[in-house]
This record gives C-alpha cells, sequence and structure tokens, in this order.
C-alpha cells in the first residue's frame, strides 16, 4: 500500500508538504499541490480510513437496517442506496432486521456501537423507530412523521387504479399482505380515492384473502390490484390452480416492478420505484445531516411509473366508447 511517505521520497519533498497538499493545507503551491495529486493518483494512493476518521472525528461509514433481506424488494433498495452512498465516499453495513421490531432495536444499537455517522432505515412494519445517537434518515411512508423522504405510494396506487379504470373494469378487488404496512396502506388508499361511486370494490388481506381470489372472480370480479408483486403473483398461483387465466378470466396488477415481474405468464402490470433518485434524496439528506446541515430533499416523496404488461386488458363483453358510438 501506497503510503504519504513514499509519495515524499519519489517527488524529493517532505511528507509533511505532501499531506498539506492533499487536504488543501498549509502553503503549498498550485504548481506543486497538482505535481504531488498526479503522483498521488499515479501510484494508487488511498487515504486510510482510519486515519481519517482520526483526523475528522467522523468514520465515513453510514448504518443500513433492512426489515427483511428475504424479501427481493429490499436488497434492491439497499444497492441503490450503498451505490449512491459509495459515490459520497462512505461504505455502508447493513443490519438485517428479520422482521422482528425487537431485532431492529438492537441492529441500531449495534450499528452506533460500531462508530457509524449515522443511519438509514426502512422501518419494520407498525413500527416507531425511536430517538437513535446518531443522525437518521427514515425511509417509510409520507404518512409517517419521521419520514425523511420515500416513494410516493399513494400516487402509484392512483397510477394503477387509473389504469385499471380506463380499461373499464367496474367490478374491482384491491389485495394486500398485511393491513399493518403503512406502505400497502397507502396504495390501497391512493387506489380507492380515485374509484368513482359506480364502481364496486372490495378490500382482501393476507393468505386467507389470496386463497378466496378465485371465488370473487366467479361472482363477478374482473380486476384484481395488489399491494406488491409478491401479492401479485400470491394471488396469480390462486387463481391459476381453480382454472382461471390472467388476464382473460380478471386483469391483475402489482407493485414494485421486481425481477420475476417481466417473466411471469403472462408478464405483470406493476408500478416502479426510481430507486436512484430515492437514494440520492435519502443520502443528500443523511449527510446533509451529518454535517449539521439540512437537505432540501426532506419531505419529499419521489413519484412512481406505470409499467403496462400483459397482464390486463378490458374485461369481458365491454364495449368501449368507440365501438359504441358505431353500434349507434
Amino acid at each position: 500500500m501506497v503510503s504519504i511517505k513514499d509519495i515524499a521520497s519519489d517527488l524529493g519533498v517532505t511528507a509533511a508538504t505532501v499531506s498539506n497538499a492533499l487536504n488543501g493545507k498549509g502553503r503549498v503551491s498550485e504548481a506543486l499541490a497538482q505535481r504531488i495529486r498526479a503522483r498521488a493518483d499515479a501510484l494508487g494512493y488511498r487515504p486510510s480510513s482510519a486515519a481519517v476518521a482520526l483526523k475528522s472525528g467522523r468514520s465515513k461509514v453510514l448504518g443500513l437496517v433492512m426489515p427483511d433481506l428475504t424479501n427481493p424488494l429490499f436488497p434492491h433498495i439497499a444497492q441503490a442506496l450503498s451505490i449512491e452512498a459509495d459515490r459520497l465516499g462512505y461504505a455502508t453495513l447493513i443490519a438485517d432486521s428479520r422482521g422482528n421490531a425487537k431485532e431492529q432495536e438492537q441492529a441500531i444499537l449495534r450499528l452506533v456501537s460500531r462508530g457509524v455517522d449515522g443511519l438509514l432505515i426502512l422501518p419494520q412494519r407498525g413500527t416507531t423507530v425511536p430517538p437513535t445517537a446518531v443522525p437518521r434518515a427514515i425511509i417509510n411512508t409520507s404518512s409517517d412523521p419521521a419520514n425523511t423522504s420515500s416513494a410516493d405510494h399513494f400516487g402509484g396506487g392512483v397510477l394503477i387504479a387509473d389504469h385499471i379504470l380506463a380499461l373499464g373494469h367496474t367490478h374491482i378487488l384491491l389485495v394486500g399482505a398485511d393491513p399493518v404496512s403503512g406502505v400497502q396502506q397507502q396504495r390501497i388508499a391512493g387506489m380507492k380515492s380515485v374509484l368513482p361511486p359506480e364502481v364496486q370494490y372490495d378490500v382482501l388481506w393476507g393468505d386467507e384473502g389470496f386463497a378466496a381470489t378465485p371465488d370473487w372472480v366467479r361472482d363477478g370480479v374482473s380486476a384484481i390490484l395488489c399491494t406488491s408483486d409478491l401479492v401479485a403473483i400470491n394471488v396469480h398461483s390462486h387463481l391459476s390452480r381453480a382454472g382461471l387465466t390472467v388476464p382473460d378470466d380478471a386483469s391483475l396488477t402489482g407493485f414494485d416492478d421486481m425481477s420475476f415481474s417481466r417473466v411471469m405468464h403472462p408478464p405483470l402490470t406493476t408500478v416502479s420505484q426510481d430507486m436512484e433518485t430515492l437514494a440520492l434524496y435519502i443520502l443528500d439528506a443523511i449527510t446533509k445531516q451529518i454535517m449539521g446541515e439540512k437537505s432540501p430533499h426532506e419531505g419529499q416523496t419521489v413519484p412512481m411509473d406505470l409499467v403496462l404488461r400483459q397482464s390486463t386488458k378490458a374485461p369481458k363483453n365491454h364495449i368501449s366508447p368507440s365501438n359504441k358510438e358505431q353500434i349507434a
């Protein structure tokens, strides 16, 4: 590993001069400073993280607490956050609270004890994160008072419901995994907000709700709007086992645009999160907090995008407005 002394010896200057040039301190001419920086780059010099932490009082490490890494959505979020953190010069320690509120508390304490500069927390559903000893950014929903920034879950629900209404569906199921989840409640609320009075809808939750979807389709439901792609694939499985097909017997939608949604049969209409923008907002917020400043992105939501695939179409016996005019 190349050291400051190696660079100094190579250029015939003192180690103090090299240190000052690399840190922008002391009386070093710009011409010499440029030579030193260029030589440091050529030799592959990297400052010691331990030395930087000792001088600055900061570790340049962030703790990331995830609710359950067995859910394929969360590694995707973790990757986006860690890429943005790396761009800003921060390392990331990831802790999995494994779907357990108590483990979430312990994970936070462990990361703080390791000297992280700040915490990025995706909280367990139904939990409130207590005050922490270091700056923190909460990634939850806009309805959470502690939320720093989040995807626009309500707006995503609006997008998917508007799409289904435009196709002509008037008997709809809204299906979620857990009513305790603030994210899923926001998505359901967004869907419901644009459904007109003449549209009949019902809300189902959990395993019993998934299992009941074939009976609802036989009773006239023509579209099923799910709060996640994981819920959608579960519902799809129940429909298939009952001899019902998507989208001929019922249109089906998801949320989050997970990788498997593209290879389902048929590919799933869903809503995607802009992970890169969300990561930028969150990392700007936490790094500004660490520096004692306030980020303009705190409290902002990131719009979602509708992803149209083959799992949705007009319901059976539906006559489009243009066809009605031709018949008339």
